[in-house]
């Protein structure tokens, strides 16, 4: 035997959520591209800046340290070479550069640059040397270049801060534009929320087609095929429910007149035993034409009353019909009212009488000859006890659908209120759950009742009475 499916009880993600996930890595892998692109482009810019700086600094700065020169040699004759510059500001301790003369001796320099020489060509142009960045720039009339150099690792730090600010930003507003696409993937996506509303409060009763005027195409599409299946659904029910009740109702006469005949035949003395098999069959069959009936008008729901019903005059009415019927009924069949008159609640006291009528022929039919209880709780409560074998957890759970059985082979108890291991078509516990939801109430079911080893609880228990309704009354 197959194992059940396990379903998990975790709702899966939503849609929003996941279309905005999905956009947000998309956009993200886009957007890293880009920051790529934009930091190689960063880079280039500034590597550029630098050196045309480089550039505009070096011209400048070869007069002024030629005229530097000149000027130490004649004030400090004898004193050895390389000066050291002197220049004003407070830029003079970050500016780094080296007057050197054709021999590549080193003449001049500033404070921050290196006393051995930097081994670039003697000609213009940049070179990377160790660390630095050097542009050289020859003097147009004398023997003298001027060696300009400007650190590496303040490139590399500027160009860090410019990405890391860039960086900053993106990851900002990458955050707030996920934040964005999900609102307004949810809020979008609204229209699929309205359409789950709709379809939930759809069922057998209701097949109204959905409203799809705020639908956008794709839904509105989907709505379409929707509308015309349930369309398809609420014909076929239609036939369905039309065909039960016209073969029931149409099989009631013949079916009384053959069993009246046979019937007939038995009290003459003709004891057949094909003909007292057949007068029961006709019996069970009957039995279940008025259950075809019975579902045909509950299922259509349409003539139901609101008129005031007293469950205790209702279960008394039920339980007489029953005791009228066999004298063995009399001995099992005890019915417990209230002390205090019972209340009105709104309903159709023949659906009512009904579903009540099924709990307690169950209860007679399948309890093993055990006693079977009908008690009034309250104004709004009434139920059937038996103290038969009872159901197991299985059938409890599948008890209220139509036209299903569990037989021995199944290796299920056998209980009451429910048509088990017989020729039946499981029909009793269908018409009762329809009738009791179509009045606004509940059926519960209780395997074994609370204080009993065996046996099943049928519990109905109606809605009070809408105060507004008696507003209306004349007084």
């Amino acid at each position: 035997m197959d194992e059940p499916q396990r379903y998990s009880l975790a709702l899966p993600p939503r849609l929003a959520d996941q279309l905005a996930r999905e956009l947000t890595l998309a956009l993200a892998a886009v957007w890293l591209a880009c920051v790529l692109a934009l930091a190689w482009y960063v880079s280039h810019i500034v590597h550029h800046n630098f050196d045309q700086e480089m550039i505009d600094s070096g011209h400048r700065l070869l007069e002024v340290a030629v005229h530097q020169l000149e000027q130490e040699d004649h004030s400090r004759e004898g004193v050895q070479r390389p000066h050291v510059a002197s220049q004003p500001g407070d830029e003079a301790e970050d500016l780094v550069y080296q007057l050197q003369d054709g021999r590549g001796n080193v003449l001049l320099r500033t404070q921050a640059a290196p006393v051995a020489a930097f081994s670039v060509p003697m000609r213009e142009g940049f070179y990377e040397r160790e660390g630095w960045r050097i542009y050289v720039v020859a003097h147009p009339r004398q023997p003298l270049f001027l060696m300009l150099a400007d650190p590496m690792v303040e490139r590399s730090e500027a160009l860090q801060r410019a990405l890391l600010a860039l960086g900053s930003v993106m990851v900002v507003m990458l955050a707030l534009m996920g934040w964005a696409l999900r609102v307004t993937a949810r809020r979008r996506l609204r229209v699929l929320r309205d359409m789950q509303l709709q379809l939930s409060e759809r069922g057998g009763s209701n097949l109204e087609p959905l409203d799809l005027d705020a639908m956008p195409r794709e839904l509105w599409r989907l709505g379409r095929g929707i509308n015309h299946l349930m369309q398809r659904l609420s014909h076929a029910l239609q036939v369905e429910r039309s065909m039960a009740a016209n073969a029931a109702h149409e099989l009631r006469t013949p079916l009384a007149v053959a069993t009246l005949r046979l019937q007939t035949a038995l009290d003459r003395g003709v004891d057949n035993a094909d003909v007292r098999a057949a007068h029961e069959a006709l019996e069970r069959l009957s039995q279940r034409t008025e259950k075809l009936l019975q579902l045909s008008r509950a299922a259509s729901g349409s003539a139901l009353a609101q008129d005031d019903v007293r469950l205790d005059t209702l279960a008394s009415m039920v339980a007489s019909e029953f005791w009228q019927q066999d004298e063995s009924t009399q001995l099992r069949l005890d019915v417990v009212l209230p002390e205090q008159p019972c209340g009105p609640v709104a309903g159709d006291v023949d659906t009512l009488a009904i579903a009540l009528r099924n709990l307690v022929e169950n209860a007679l039919r399948y309890s093993d000859g055990s006693e079977v209880l009908l008690e009034v709780c309250d104004s709004h409560t009434v139920q059937v006890r038996d103290e038969g074998p009872g159901m197991d957890a299985v059938a409890l759970g599948t008890a209220r659908e139509r036209h299903v059985r569990h037989v021995d082979d199944l290796r299920l108890p056998q209980g009451a209120v429910r048509e088990l291991a017989s020729p039946g078509y499981g029909l009793g516990l269908s018409i009762v759950s329809m009738i009791v939801a179509q009045h606004g109430g509940s059926l519960q079911l209780q395997s074994p009742p609370p204080g009993s080893s065996s046996g099943l609880l049928a519990r109905i228990q109606l809605p009070g009475r809408d105060p507004s309704a008696d507003s209306d009354a004349p007084a």
